[in-house]
């Protein structure tokens, strides 16, 4: 299998070149290690299992002997049947004389459009003024730190348009300036001689001793160069040792434009980065029409209206844009005509785009491109939670480290999803109050190019592609169906036996979709994603069978379903998360079987504090050790001295939270050292709450009392986030809130504020850390005031949703910081 693997990264760059014989290789060489994979989690697991069989009991029990051999032989069989796989590979290999790893024939490297595109002479910049003004500002500073300025954005932005204007504009104000093109395969030595070329460095001079030649020139003229295409730190790293420290001269100033932001902070630090984002409607329309030519009186209102819809398709993507209305020049102004265009733009448009944006998918390293192809198993616009993909890529093993713990797993997931986001393929939605990735979103470019390239390399397929060959459908190893039932009805019509289905993803909005799934065999399945509308009656429920799921470690039920969770489902072995939180599904105790459980999510607060949580998480089983998420668990089932034994657990929540779990809470310190997040709904209760002693919960939640007084021993000592839902709001409470040391967000939902006014403001040092203010659907709030320009040093953001009632009047600074 290392082979294999090490084989197929060697063979990525020809497949790149375009080589049709290298890619049809790679794709039998593919779905021999998906065979192989198959092959591996099937037996395994027998195998560990007939290992444990070996004692003297099991002995006696003769037809387990039969039973192993059986098993034994089937696996050696076709363990031969992939050996004789691999030799037929080798053979067509051989026979069509396909050169399939890369030959580092530098000669042959084919001139790059890019390349031709920075010299040409069009610099038309639409809708990005504020942003040329704010680079040329920053470019102009005297304090430039690094003297550099780093412009990053996903491709298509139009990066390199709007470096070439800040270039073409500045150029004068210094001695000598270059611009040169560096792209994904650069040759170092023809960078330099293009930008001693450029500053006046003679033929002599650039023939010989190049490099102390342009060092020499350079350390005594004040120069700018724009770097364009920057791909990785390696190629600066060889740049810098010719290029003189820009702060080192008068004020010399270095350009880049990369889609890695890590490479422009690596260069510049953080504050040369400009984050380039997607044009707003208008201005898209504005480069639009500018391309188009511009409409006249003799176009209908209905062909502007389809313009401004054919724009909308391009989620403001200059290159889009551009090449949506190149399209539309060669063709008439008639309605009919762009609606044609309309309706098959989105391939069209891709197939033009997919070349820039490709670039970005082959410079990935091998472990990241499936993760990034992930994100195409999900609907366009989709807002995908952090939590779900780490935990999706550690189930199907495209994560995995060498220690088998989970936790180093999940932050090497993390460092994926970040590494992703620095390459400005993935857009963070959310961050979580840590300031790591809360939620994220992919461009609808992007979205198209995973699904098209998972499409070819056999990674997963969408509703739409599944069905051409008949053999097709039996190999398919990850399905997506955004919308259709009846397309999901058919597949499983054509493949009744799934038998090499690893993920299965339905955002299917009828309650129809669990039916077809009941007699399945999934035996390979590992994750499943089943997302339901809400709309209507509780009404679905899970049979009793629910296929072979041996293998399931992700396992997400949302919509309306009800009933019991299957003993089949909750026996598994395998299963690592189970997220029924949005659903109305009890739970069996059983569910504690499932060792290998990390992340239980069971019913929001809003259901927890309604008292339908029936689930008793310590008998007759004690919970999993590994375990890490418990969302919630009811107070009856409170018991600290079981809570001690699970020594990973970092979030935890307890519904109808009693007086007696308060003073357990309180003074025994009942819950593991390791909580970080603590999650509370209470019944109706009058004692009040210490949590002081508990210094590692940075996030705490509170529900629903409006009796409790909070007093600052309620507080742990190091709490970032603090959520009150449904609590009494007085001075007192805001008093104790503003002496929080480390509190940086602070959410108040559906709080009774008992006086009209809330100041903030005060003597001495007031929310010292405080960033976010949230205050949502208050009752009795009139009133928000700051006075001083003391209190709330580090507030960014104040949120208010007000009740429709109400008119919460704000101070003068409050109101400037309203969003």
């Amino acid at each position: 299998m290392r082979h294999i693997r090490s084989y197929i990264d060697n063979a990525k760059d020809k497949a790149i070149e375009g080589d049709s014989r290298v890619k049809n290789l790679i794709k039998d060489i593919q779905e021999l290690a998906g065979d192989v994979e198959d092959l591996l989690d099937e037996f395994l697991p027998k195998i560990q299992q007939s290992n444990k069989c070996k004692g003297a009991i099991c002995r006696l029990k003769t037809a387990c002997i039969p039973c192993h051999a059986s098993f034994a032989d089937e696996f050696a069989i076709k363990i031969g049947k992939i050996k004789k796989r691999v030799a037929d590979i080798d053979r067509v290999r051989t026979t069509y004389n396909i050169m399939d790893t890369s030959n580092n024939n530098d000669d042959c490297i084919p001139l790059d459009q890019r390349r031709l595109f920075l010299h040409a002479d069009e610099t038309e910049v639409i809708g990005l003024d504020d942003d040329f003004n704010r680079l040329k500002a920053k470019l102009l500073d005297h304090d430039l730190p690094y003297g550099v300025v780093s412009i990053v954005g996903m491709p298509g932005l139009g990066k390199t348009t709007l470096a070439k204007k800040l270039y073409r504009h500045v150029r004068d104000q210094f001695e000598c300036s270059g611009l040169v093109y560096v792209s994904q395969q650069p040759r170092a030595e023809e960078i330099l001689h293009d930008i001693a070329k450029q500053v006046g460095l003679t033929k002599e001079e650039r023939k010989d001793n190049l490099e102390g030649n342009l060092r020499s020139l350079l350390k005594r003229k004040r120069y700018v160069i724009l770097l364009d295409d920057i791909w990785d730190i390696k190629t600066w790293n060889c740049l810098k040792l010719v290029l003189p420290e820009c702060d080192s001269k008068i004020g010399s100033r270095i350009i880049i434009t990369s889609r890695n932001s890590n490479v422009g902070r690596y260069i510049g630090g953080d504050s040369s980065l400009h984050v380039l984002q997607p044009l707003d409607s208008e201005n898209s329309f504005e480069l639009f029409t500018k391309k188009i030519f511009i409409f006249d009186n003799n176009n209908s209102a209905d062909l502007v209206n389809i313009g401004r819809s054919i724009v909308e398709r391009c989620g403001g993507i200059p290159l889009a844009i551009v090449v949506t209305a190149g399209m539309l020049r060669a063709r008439e102004r008639t309605e009919h005509a762009w609606n044609r265009v309309l309706e098959s733009m989105c391939h069209k448009v891709q197939d033009e785009c997919a070349k820039v944006l490709a670039l970005s998918y082959n410079d990935l390293p091998i472990a990241l491109r499936p993760c990034f192809l992930y994100f195409g198993l999900f609907p366009e616009d989709h807002e995908i939670r952090a939590f779900d993909l780490i935990n999706m890529w550690i189930a199907e093993k495209l994560i995995v480290v060498n220690s088998g713990n989970m936790r180093e797993a999940e932050s090497s997931a993390e460092d994926v999803l970040n590494d992703l986001v620095s390459r400005n393929l993935i857009l963070v939605a959310k961050r979580n109050y840590d300031g790591r990735i809360s939620s994220c979103r992919i461009h609808d470019l992007l979205h198209s190019l995973c699904v098209d390239l998972a499409k070819e390399i056999t990674f997963f397929h969408t509703e739409h592609n599944a069905f051409g060959d008949p053999g097709n459908v039996a190999m398919v190893r990850r399905i997506t169906f955004y919308s259709d039932i009846n397309v999901m009805n058919e597949f499983f019509r054509l493949n009744p036996k799934p038998t090499k289905l690893r993920a299965l993803f339905c955002f299917i909005n009828d309650s129809c979709i669990v039916s077809p799934m009941a007699h399945l065999n999934f035996k390979l399945l590992q994750v499943l994603v089943v997302v339901m509308s809400h709309n209507g009656s509780w009404c679905v429920s899970i049979p009793n069978k629910f296929g072979n799921m041996s293998c399931l470690r992700y396992l997400r039920l949302e919509g309306p379903v009800r009933r019991e969770l299957p003993y089949s489902i909750v026996k598994l072995k395998c299963l690592e998360t189970l997220d029924i939180r949005h659903s109305n599904i009890r739970l069996l105790d059983s569910v504690w079987e499932s060792k290998q459980l990390r992340h239980l999510l069971y019913i929001d607060y809003r259901q927890a504090c309604g008292g339908c949580c029936s689930l008793s998480p310590f008998s007759p089983n004690m919970p999993p050790n590994n375990l890490q998420t418990l969302m919630w668990m009811d107070d009856k089932f409170f018991e600290p001295r079981l809570l001690h034994g699970l020594v990973n657990l970092r979030k935890l929540g307890i519904s109808s939270v009693s007086d007696s779990t308060i003073k357990k809470l309180s003074t025994l310190s009942p819950v593991p050292m390791t909580l970080e997040v603590l999650k509370l709904s209470f019944s109706l209760t009058r004692g009040q709450i210490n949590l002081s002693s508990y210094p590692n919960i940075v996030k705490l939640s509170l529900y629903h009392n409006r009796t409790m007084r909070l007093n600052s021993e309620a507080f742990p000592p190091n709490l970032v986030k603090l959520t009150l839902v449904g609590f009494e709001v007085d001075g007192h409470l805001v008093a104790v809130l503003k002496k929080l040391p480390k509190l940086r967000i602070l959410k108040m939902f559906f709080c009774n504020h008992m006086e009209g006014k809330m100041d903030l403001s005060g003597d001495g040092d007031n929310f010292p850390q405080l960033e976010v203010l949230h205050i949502e659907r208050s009752n009795g709030l009139s009133e928000v005031t700051c006075t001083d320009d003391v209190s709330m040093p580090k507030l960014k953001k104040l949120l208010l949703i007000e009740r429709t009632d109400s008119n919460v009047r704000l101070s003068e600074r409050l109101a400037k910081l309203r969003v």
